[in-house]
């Protein structure tokens, strides 16, 4: 089954030619970041207008690097949501147009969904499996039996991890994405100042972030009030080894409570490194699976791979009509 997939949740414009939910024959992501580092974030009116500049030129490359005609097409699929409304939008009429156009079967793709299927384009899932999905709008621990049967053990009740990242790295008279710098200062840093670790209650895998966030708030004012010089890179270090102990924590008691055969790390934030040194030096005895860095990062061929299993569970749209979805869940 080659599918061509559509994903425009957020700021990356992108269309990916998948066949049988494994082999990825393009992947083509145009990037928005440099236009938005201006804004310190995200501005959705300018994602869904840079969406609609550039969805064209990217169908085009992403069926020229494939080297398929539309005719081998089975199968279009694109991110119904989460994500921005109007950003969404963009893709969901590109698809649909496209499948209409060509007399193709359409389905819409949950992005959480297509996060967790990305291990599935350079590994084999095994089921069951616990899939830990840090991004920058979302932080959730979910459980799964089988393909498409999701178990949502708990979520962020505020702020996403990656979310905090970006807002720190603003406290700190950083840049955006605050990710890769918060990460990048934290290599030369150490965990000196004392920030607080919300694991709420151990017996649930709910997550807390905005009170860590405004401790470093705090810490900065106060500082800033008695003259004092706070070194990044130390906090930067503080900050993230915060995080990645929640993180770890949460884990480590779902792995305790629930029998299974593979852990995946899944989103964004994934593609930190002391994440990742930190969660394969302290999860023992686990297959632990973490996508390459292109695919942790919003993509469409993650919800190509997706879109395969969602199709042989209960096939595509009757018809045509696809709306975007704001919030939409597992």
């Amino acid at each position: 089954m080659i599918i061509l997939a559509v994903e425009t949740s957020c700021d990356e414009t992108s269309v990916s030619v998948v066949k049988n939910g494994k082999e990825v024959l393009s992947n083509i992501v145009l990037s928005q970041i440099e236009i938005h580092q201006a804004f310190g974030g995200v501005v959705p009116e300018i994602a869904s207008r840079n969406h609609i500049a550039n969805m064209t030129l990217v169908f085009e490359e992403a069926l020229q690097k494939a080297q398929i005609k539309i005719a081998e097409i089975d199968l279009v699929a694109v991110t119904e949501g989460p994500g921005l409304i109007g950003a969404l939008l963009v893709g969901i009429n590109a698809a649909t147009a496209f499948a209409f156009a060509h007399n193709k079967p359409l389905i819409g793709i949950n992005h959480l969904a297509g996060h967790i299927y990305s291990a599935n384009l350079e590994h084999q899932l095994k089921f069951p499996l616990l899939a830990l999905l840090v991004s920058g709008g979302h932080t959730e621990l979910v459980y799964m039996k089988e393909h498409f049967n999701f178990q949502v053990l708990g979520s962020t009740l505020d702020d996403a991890v990656g979310e905090a990242y970006d807002k720190v790295s603003r406290m700190l008279g950083l840049a955006y994405p605050g990710g890769p710098i918060i990460d990048k200062l934290a290599k030369t840093g150490k965990d000196v100042y004392n920030l607080p670790r919300a694991y709420l209650d151990k017996d649930d895998y709910k997550f807390s972030f905005s009170g860590l966030k405004s401790a470093v708030n705090n810490l900065i004012y106060h500082a800033g009030r008695k003259g004092e010089t706070l070194n990044k890179n130390d906090l930067a270090a503080s900050f993230q080894e915060a995080v990645i102990d929640v993180l770890i924590f949460k884990l480590q008691h779902a792995i305790e409570e629930f029998d299974v055969k593979q852990v995946i790390i899944a989103g964004g934030v994934a593609a930190n490194t002391r994440l990742r040194e930190r969660v394969f030096a302290e999860i023992k005895n686990q297959e632990i699976i973490i996508p390459s860095i292109q695919y942790c990062t919003d993509n469409a061929a993650m919800i190509g791979a997706a879109a395969y299993y969602a199709y042989k569970n209960h096939g595509g749209l009757k018809n045509y009509q696809l709306g975007g979805k704001s919030t939409l869940s597992l």
